[in-house]
């Protein structure tokens, strides 16, 4: 079949408005640190393998209204299901300051390379080492057929329904905040008997300087602790991330 090029040029921009936002806010590759020249040239590839697959999912002879309906509708999906994404992956961020809050570190800041903004040390780390692992366990092959699948679970159809954004979208941030929360689990528990045994101590010899103490070894313990704990927190991160990608078309 010969295409003509008006018609070709509207494949592309619709697949690109979908394609180009999923990419931009994708794991591993959505990162500030990964140079937008890569992205884009990422972007374009996706989207001229994508269009094969659209090319069907689109009435012939659409008008400029239409497509422009069409147009506003990959965007949006894009950037629901990119948000969703992202909200899930703001977990270790969220693990990273209650660890953080929990040994005594919250003071510690610097700037989040992939956000920018201040945040604690070891949401930082944790959140570089999230992104490498990313790429290193081949999770953002997932991403990429998350971005084909897409076609097939929410074809081109104007501006999805607002009550299943809505329920993605909540769906997403209380997945990322509850898997934050799992993956800090352990500082908190460590905090609760730490803080009690230091109030026991403190009763029992009040002569002692308990907060002097307190915070050294706080810190101590608590970098020991995620030692012995980082392969099993970053294991559950990587494992509900999968899943979540692979089942974004059954929210």
């Amino acid at each position: 079949m010969t295409f003509a090029i008006p018609e070709l040029t509207t494949l592309f921009m619709l697949a690109f408005a979908r394609v180009g936002i999923l990419v931009m806010l994708m794991p591993g590759l959505g990162e500030r640190f990964v140079m937008p020249r890569l992205r884009l040239a990422i972007a374009l590839f996706l989207t001229l393998m994508m269009m094969p697959i659209l090319r069907p999912l689109l009435p012939a002879g659409l008008a400029p209204a239409a497509i422009v309906g069409l147009l506003i509708g990959e965007i949006a999906v894009g950037l629901v299901l990119g948000l969703a994404t992202r909200a899930v992956m703001a977990a270790l961020q969220t693990a990273g300051n209650v660890v953080a809050s929990q040994i005594g570190l919250s003071f510690a800041m610097s700037v989040d390379p992939a956000a920018g903004g201040q945040e604690a040390v070891i949401g930082n780390f944790l959140s570089l080492l999230g992104a490498t692992l990313i790429f290193a366990t081949d999770l953002h092959h997932l991403a990429i057929g998350a971005i084909r699948e897409s076609y097939s679970l929410l074809p081109p159809a104007g501006i999805p329904d607002s009550g299943d954004v809505a329920r993605l979208a909540i769906g997403a941030v209380a997945r990322g905040f509850a898997l934050g929360v799992k993956i800090a689990a352990p500082f908190v528990v460590f905090a609760l008997l730490f803080n009690l045994g230091l109030g026991i101590l403190s009763r029992l010899m009040p002569q002692l300087q308990v907060f002097f103490l307190a915070l050294p070894l706080s810190v101590l313990i608590g970098m020991l602790i995620l030692l012995a704990c980082l392969g099993m927190m970053m294991s559950v991160y990587l494992a509900d991330l999968g899943r979540f990608l692979q089942g974004l078309g059954s929210v």
